[in-house]
């Protein structure tokens, strides 16, 4: 008698991926109804029927079905297993991606009077809406982009989504009124969010989670880097030259990213991986046989109608909103925290250019004070991520959890507040410009920390799903990131900034604290009951 074959319910059905890499052993065709007693004879037979790799199989409802899989732990078609020069140069040209977008959002807020005063906007709300409706693109992208990678793979949904972002930027610089301007900018923002989702499931596809740390540390920095960056420029730009240089500066570089994409960043989503690896199978085998036995990756449930595949993939965001303690959490924190940045971009200008009268270009200068802030912590949690987690891994038996993320969540909900009551009671005429500063990189200090650690633990706790979980959390952010400059205005108009900042620093304090600490106790029983993160 044969083998006894796994039953279809060890096959994923309820969606294209599941929730974890499968188990990778080396697995034997069975499907044979005439496979003989003999054990060496029915190895043999199991050894040609691996048609182009190790494959998998089963037998089910009277049809042969040939299960394809990775070809062992250490197959080198397995992103996992690639090179490290290879897996970072994918990394680089997913956090540049994430980096360029972000530039793009905010480096046109020190130009901004110069077009109001082009296009005749008097309106301070329509002013900000210039710079934050970008953001507010973010929100929507990745729900549609996010999933969408996971059906057509990453590289596929990123490199279009950039293209389309490359040639509405560029339509920026041409725009010749405000409705342009903003459709345009929206249009852009649109395709120039599908790092902000599709980038954390690169990492996951290329990383394992011990390795993980340090690519996420960059890729973390890559999005709040962006916005120090952007408007330091943007300044020095519309005080030498036009506005509109604000948006072709952007397209060239992006061009420039773009082409190294097309070059170093492969495709790394193991669902279409296999998939071409099972194409290459059905290529291979004898068209009548081919036609007689159905080829299946692990990945695949029995359902394969394009159909249910797409709603499945575009309703999982919204699923994650609704079922998903830990995206809610996440996500209301991770939507404060990007909310005061962008908030912080756009009053920076206010302070040195209304308080301490600099000019537009001197002023900008004092972005880098949070891009000090966001490096320099950047660099000490980079190193620290993963060895961190390797500590609580071997205490724990050699077993990781997601949780063991969390801990840079603490000084990070620290830092935060203490910069923002810093920042706000220092903003005055007759205390030195260095006392906001100070604040301003403690802030930036706190958001880097608690991005890194959210974003790990999200990509550890979702794995095959971040693109989706990601695109959850994004979601709440980018509201956020819209949102908060546009009452900004109006409340430090009416509180000023000590009384104003105060206010987010106690929000901060009652997010954020108590965050890392329900996690921590509860992280992993929240897990277990969920349908998508890992159970492990």
């Amino acid at each position: 008698m044969a083998d006894k074959v796994p039953t279809e319910s060890n096959v994923s059905s309820a969606s294209p991926t599941i929730h974890d890499e499968p188990g990778i052993t080396g697995p034997i065709d069975v499907s044979n109804p005439d496979v003989p007693e003999n054990p060496d004879e029915q190895k043999d037979k199991s050894k040609n029927a691996q048609i182009g790799g190790d494959a998998e199989s089963r037998t089910g409802s009277g049809d042969d079905v040939l299960i394809v899989n990775w070809d062992g732990p250490d197959d080198p078609q397995n992103p996992k297993n690639w090179s490290f020069k290879k897996k970072w140069a994918a990394t680089a040209i997913v956090s540049a991606f994430t980096f360029i977008s972000p530039v793009s959002s905010s480096m046109m807020a020190p130009a901004s009077d110069q077009i109001a005063q082009q296009f005749g906007i008097t309106n301070t709300s329509v002013i900000a809406l210039l710079t934050s409706v970008f953001v507010a693109a973010y929100a929507f992208g990745p729900l549609v982009l996010g999933p969408l990678s996971e059906l057509y793979g990453r590289s596929r949904v990123l490199q279009l989504a950039n293209m389309w972002y490359l040639a509405w930027n560029l339509g920026c610089g041409f725009a010749q009124n405000e409705g342009q301007l903003i459709a345009f900018r929206f249009l852009a923002g649109l395709g120039g969010s599908a790092p902000l989702s599709i980038g954390g499931g690169v990492l996951g596809d290329l990383w394992r989670p011990e390795e993980r740390g340090q690519a996420i540390a960059l890729y973390s920095l890559a999005p709040l880097l962006g916005p120090v960056i952007g408007p330091t420029c943007g300044a020095w730009i519309a005080q030498k030259s036009t506005w509109r240089w604000v948006f072709w500066s952007t397209t060239i570089v992006d061009a420039f990213i773009q082409v190294l994409g097309l070059f170093f960043l492969k495709e790394t989503f193991p669902p279409i991986l296999l998939e071409r690896k099972a194409q290459r199978i059905r290529k291979s085998m004898d068209p009548e046989k081919a036609q007689a036995r159905q080829i299946r990756t692990v990945f695949d449930g029995a359902d394969r109608h394009w159909r249910s595949i797409v709603a499945k993939a575009l309703v999982r965001p919204f699923v994650l909103f609704v079922r998903e303690p830990i995206v809610q959490l996440l996500g209301i924190y991770m939507a404060f925290i990007y909310g005061t940045l962008y908030l912080f971009l756009t009053t920076i200008p206010s302070i040195f250019e209304g308080t301490y009268h600099e000019s537009v270009g001197i002023a900008g200068l004092h972005y880098f004070a949070l891009g000090v802030g966001l490096t320099g912590a950047s660099q000490f949690n980079a190193r620290m991520l993963d060895k961190i987690y390797r500590y609580l891994s071997n205490k724990n038996g050699g077993v990781g959890k997601p949780e063991y993320r969390l801990p840079p969540l603490i000084p990070g909900s620290i830092l935060l507040p203490a910069g923002l009551f810093i920042t706000g009671w220092t903003a005055r005429a007759d205390v030195p410009w260095i006392a906001p500063d100070i604040g301003i990189a403690l802030v930036g200090a706190g958001t880097i920390l608690n991005f890194q650690s959210i974003q790990t633990y999200v990509i550890d706790a979702f794995t095959l799903h971040a693109a989706s979980a990601l695109a959850a959390v994004t979601f709440f952010r980018s509201l956020a990131g819209f949102g908060f400059p546009l009452f900004a205005p109006a409340m430090y108009n009416s509180l000023g900034y000590g009384k104003g900042d105060t206010i987010l620093a106690c929000i901060a304090i009652g997010v954020g604290v108590p965050a890392p600490f329900l996690l921590w106790f509860y992280g992993e029983r929240i897990r277990n009951a969920s349908k998508y993160a890992k159970k492990r």
